[in-house]
Parts: C-alpha cells; structure tokens; sequence
C-alpha cells in the first residue's frame, strides 16, 4: 500500500487554509506597523467600553464606542443592554470584529488567499460572539435556573451525542422526525423509468383536464429533489399539479464509488435527455416546458443549448430557480473553488471516488454559520433544548455524494473557466452556446441568496437568446424555492428581451409585488403551455409503473 502523503494533507486541508494564514503571516511580517496600531486602537476601545459598563453598573446611561446593530435576534434577552458586565462583552465583540477585518483587509495577498483569510475572518467573528458561549450567555444562566439544572444536563448530553454521532456538529434535525413519502414528498405519483442515475416521477393528476404541454422538473443533485415537493402546502410540484400540469420529476441516484468516472456529459445523456424522451413517449406531447433548480438549472439550460445545436426545439419553455450560468462572480462558494484548492479537493476525492457528502454539508453550513452552526450550538448545547421540527432542515440533512470526475469537472469548467458565459462549454459531444438558447425564461434568483448569488444568476440570464421574464424574490437560496403564498411574501420582476446589463439597473426599475413568485409564475408558464386536454396515462407500454412515488433512490443514504 503505498503512503499518499499529499492526499492525507488534502482531506486534513481541503481548501489549503493553511497556505492562506502562511501567506497572511509572511504578510504582516513584511508590515506589522498597521497591526500593531490596530491592536492599540482596539486597546484603547476596549477602555472606553469599560468605562462606559462602569457607569451602567453604578445607574447611568453610558454609550460605549461600538455601533451595535438595533435589531439582532441572538441579542433579543434585555441583559445584554441591561446588565453592565453583558453590554461590555458585546462592546468588546463589536470591536474585535471591527479591528481584526480591518487588519485582514489591509494586508497585500492575492486573490486566492484574500478570499480564504476573510472568509476565516468571518468564521472566527461568527464563533466569538458572545452568545455562543457558556460564560457569557445570560439565558443559558436563566434557562438553568428555571429547570433547576436539568438544562445543563440535557445540553452535555447533546454535545456528547453529537461528538459521537455527528462529528461534533450540532443536530439541527431530530433524526427520523421527517421521512420522504411519509411526512416530505408526498404528492402522489408513480416511477415511470429508471437507469443508473435517475428516476423519473410521473405525478397524478388533480384535474379533470390538463395542459397539453408537460413540465419536467430538473432539480440539482448535490442534494435530494423533495425540496420542490416538500410538504403539503410547501411543495412546488403539488402548486403546479393543481394548476392543471402534468409533472415529471427527476430524481438522482446518490453515487457511490461505482459512479467514481461519471462525468457531466453523463448527467446530460442519462439526466434531462433521457427524462425528455419518456415525458414525451408518455404523453405525446410535441415540447416539453422545463423547470429546473441550482445545479438541475444549469444542466436543464445545457440540454436545451445542446439540442439547439442539433436543430432540435424540443423544450417549449425553461423556467430556471436560483441557477448560475454565469460563474464569474460566485459570491461566497469562491473561496473553494480556485485551482489550488479544486487539485486538493481532487487528491483527496481519489481513494472514495466521490465527494463526502458531509463534506457538501459542512460547505453550505459554514457559509451561514451563525444560523446553521452557531444558533444550534446555543438552543441544543447551551439551553439543553432539542431542535424544533423544520422540514426544509430535514432536507437539507439529507446529503448527497458527488462522482469524482463530475465534480472535478464541474468545478473547473464552470467555476473555475466559466465556459458556459465564456462560450467555450461542451458536453456530449456538442459546443454550447447560451445565446442560442432561444426559449422563453422565467428566471427567479433571491435576494438573499448565499449560494447562487443573485446579480450572478441576473448576469447569465441577461446572455439567453430567448425573452426572459427575470424575477427576485424576498428570500435564501432555499425559502426562494420553497414559496407558497404568504402575507410575507413579495418579489420584484421586469421582462425584456434584452435585460439592462447592470443588475443594479434593473433592480432600480423593477415593480415591487406583495405576492410569491409562484403567484407570477402561474399565468406565465399557463400561457406557454397549451390547451386543454384530458390527462395522458401514467406510464405507457415501453415505459411501465415502476413503483410508488417518491421512489428508492431518494431513500438511498
């Protein structure tokens, strides 16, 4: 057995951390001038704070120097204005925070490296708080005293569990609260066809006539595809089933070492295009609208480019959720994915032949730290208390691995080269223009998107050929999908066939609505679907009912 030494170091160091605080070291040893003022202003504000806590201990209403934000929900228990010694730790937070990114910022790294010590920056500010911490968290005291202790009690056997069975990682799910085809994904429906990848979900009508033209749905696989059936009332597909559309869903395999050399090209051929075959063998229907989410939106636009090329306009519409076609400004994710790192990530893919699919998790937990980490540390940890139920946490517990050279070249075409805006893509055989993707879009993005960041995802929809009816909605890159009409509800949209090329053009011009996308969405995609018809059977002769919906592969762990 031969000792890969540089493999060890990359599954140690995914992301090569290290080498950034090297270089952020060699940095500030070549300065330290601008460090060493720092830490004395941070000194001399520290003093300031204590004076002003001094004279809030003794009665007064002294302000200390820091400008803590009005409205933040982890500092929501009134000892933190009230009580001297809890002001103070805040005062003492807010300027740590202050200093330390402003030391980061004026150091001289390149890109790669600038990128890996903000986002450390960011986790350390994220972890200091001091609300996630035993000694200075007044509700942890509170909670103790209120339950005589038992609190504490709970919140040590919460950590010792999660060291044992969640690599030291806080629950934010109670393990079997939520099971797809039980609680999640319980539209009904039938598995129509299988190969080695997918599964795809013909779902029952409930109407008594359906749109002539079907919609595929085409969801990412670096997670589950219940997010666009979730619940009843949160489920995407059950909205569309009951507007008269008849639904196909693909659902992924979740890859194992077996699937170690599948490649993007693969996903394409036996992803969306093998889908749109028996979608129309089924129903008979000349096109198909296409409706796709992250990483199924990217693939769903690719098929629709490669069968551009091949003369081929099978795809009536796309409607695109939260989807990067343009990769050159991908927000946070950025930090994983230069060329350093991505050979790292792939040394270290090469005894599994997959990426973990904790490993995805603690990437997407890590961009939200605070919400995803940190709350969790203090609700089940500090205060003892379980998570509550939350069906979208449940699914995004629900990981998926990766196949290595997917993921490799994934990360480098889009990521890294950004082919598809550069033009330079190429799957199965076939040069990928988006320009000639002449379809009419509906592109939603969210405004507070961390993964998919949304003047990104405007930017890639500004170079489709076709009309595109571009969206924003008020929510994450999740709760943007998962969008059933509320009073909290709202989005913005515009539609052209040319979009402005400055989102922030847009976003100045566009019509604000209290309303969910869905809403919007509904007239739009009935008006690209056809007359009315009664509804096709489930399954056909060549492609027979498999099984129940939601299927086994999404029960696969």
């Amino acid at each position: 057995m031969v000792f890969d030494l540089e493999a060890v170091a990359a599954r140690l160091d995914p992301v090569g951390f290290t080498g950034a605080l090297t270089a952020a070291a060699a940095a500030l040893a070549r300065d330290p001038l601008p460090a060493v003022r720092g830490a004395a202003e941070l000194a001399a504000g520290n003093g300031r704070a204590t004076v002003a806590a001094l004279v809030r201990a003794a009665g007064g209403t002294a302000t200390g120097p820091a400008e803590l934000p009005a409205k933040d929900r982890r500092y929501a228990d009134p000892a933190w204005e009230a009580n001297a010694f809890y002001y103070l730790l805040r005062q003492q937070h807010s300027l740590f925070a202050e200093h330390l990114r402003a030391a980061a910022a004026g150091l001289e790294l390149d890109a790669p490296a600038r990128g890996k010590v903000d986002f450390l920056v960011q986790q350390v500010v994220e972890a200091a708080a001091p609300v996630n911490w035993p000694w200075s968290n007044p509700r942890m005291l509170t909670k103790a005293f209120e339950t005589g202790g038992l609190s504490l009690v709970r919140g040590a056997r919460n950590v010792l569990r999660d060291a044992v069975t969640n690599r030291g990682m806080p629950r934010k799910t109670v393990e079997g609260r939520f099971t797809p085809g039980v609680e999640l994904a319980v539209t009904p429906g039938t598995v129509v066809f299988r190969n080695r990848l997918i599964e795809l979900i013909q779902y029952a009508p409930q109407t008594d006539e359906v749109f002539e033209t079907p919609l595929l749905l085409s969801p990412p696989w670096i997670n589950k595809f219940y997010v666009m059936d979730l619940a009843p009332g949160k489920s995407l597909v059950e909205w569309a089933v009951r507007h008269g559309h008849t639904v196909f869903m693909i659902s992924y395999r979740n890859p194992d070492a077996d699937l170690r050399d599948v490649t993007m090209s693969d996903y394409l051929r036996e992803g969306p295009l093998a889908a749109l075959d028996v979608v129309q063998e089924i129903t008979g229907a000349d096109r198909v609208n296409m409706g796709a989410l992250c990483l199924g939106g990217t693939l769903a636009t690719a098929a629709t480019a490669w069968l551009a090329a091949r003369g081929d306009d099978r795809v009536g519409s796309l409607t695109l959720m939260n989807t990067l076609l343009d990769y050159a400004e991908p927000g946070r994710l950025g930090v994983f994915t230069d060329e350093a790192t991505i050979a790292r990530l792939e040394r270290a893919m090469r005894r599994d032949g997959y990426l973990p699919a904790q490993s995805m998790a603690t990437t997407f937990d890590l961009l939200r730290a605070t919400d995803l980490i940190w709350n969790y540390v203090v609700t089940t940890w500090l205060l003892g208390e379980d998570p509550a139920p939350f069906d979208i946490l449940a699914w995004n517990a629900d990981s998926t691995r990766m196949p290595a050279a997917m993921q490799s070249e994934y990360l480098r075409a889009l990521y890294l080269r950004n082919s598809f805006a550069e033009g330079t893509f190429e799957l199965a055989g076939e040069h990928l223009d988006l320009a000639a993707v002449r379809q009419d879009a509906y592109v939603v993005s969210a405004e507070a998107d961390h993964i998919a960041p949304w003047a990104s995802v405007y930017s890639g929809a500004a170079r489709l050929g076709g009309t595109v009816r571009f969206v924003l909605s008020n929510a994450g890159h999740i709760a943007g999908v998962v969008n059933p009409p509320s009073a909290k509800s709202r989005h913005w949209y515009g539609e052209s066939g040319q979009l402005p090329g400055d989102a922030a053009q847009w976003r100045a011009a566009a019509g604000e609505h209290r309303a969910s996308w869905w809403e919007d969405w509904t007239p739009w995609i009935e008006a690209r679907a056809g007359a009315r018809r009664t509804p096709p059977p489930t399954g056909s002769a060549a492609h027979p009912p498999l099984q129940a919906a939601p299927g086994s592969y999404v029960l696969e762990a």
